[in-house]
């Protein structure tokens, strides 16, 4: 077992407890990454709680080797990685950036893909990519790393119909004077 699938499995329980979800743990270097969330999003009161007890939980249990380490403790952000089918999931219907192994079968010319996430199984996904006819599979062991892609878009404007804010346009009526 890796350090990064003991520090999953020492905070999944202070995690459950404060009912937040673990979306990725990574140990690169001296810094350990902690990315967390909930539904609805998560505020920095429930981020530094959590980072407190899972601070005294590691230095506990001291689970990675060496012990010296910089905590970081986040929200995941606006570009989520994916990393297990769960996550894939979760995330069908959404923009993906997917980065291919070197010699990944699943596209023989291009090693990064963009695309609509489509299906997620316990094998790969499946991607509508802009330009090509037929859906993309790709098996998760040719997966190096995947990310969700924010869309930056003009904000809704009010008032408009099917968006935020908006409704059916109300029709103006004009008053008219009578004697």
């Amino acid at each position: 077992m890796g350090p990064a699938e003991r520090v999953r499995d020492l905070i999944l329980p202070l995690l459950d407890a404060s009912d937040l979800e673990l979306v990725d743990v990574e140990v690169r270097g001296g810094l350990l990454r902690i990315a967390v969330d909930r539904p609805g999003g998560v505020d920095l009161d429930a981020i530094g709680h959590v980072s407190q007890a899972i601070s005294a939980a590691l230095d506990r249990e001291d689970p990675l080797p060496g012990g010296r380490y910089v905590l970081e403790v986040s929200s995941p952000g606006l570009e989520r990685p994916l990393r297990t089918p769960e996550h894939f999931r979760r995330f069908v219907g959404a923009t993906v950036a997917v980065k291919l192994l070197a010699g990944a079968e699943a596209a023989a010319d291009q090693r990064r893909v963009q695309g609509r996430l489509a299906g997620a199984d316990e094998d790969g996904v499946v991607l509508e990519v802009p330009g090509q006819d037929a859906p993309l599979r790709v098996e998760y062991a040719d997966i190096e790393a995947a990310r969700t892609v924010f869309e930056w878009g003009p904000p809704p404007r009010p008032g408009r119909p099917g968006q935020a804010g908006g409704g059916p346009r109300a029709k103006k009526s004009k008053k008219v004077a009578t004697s």
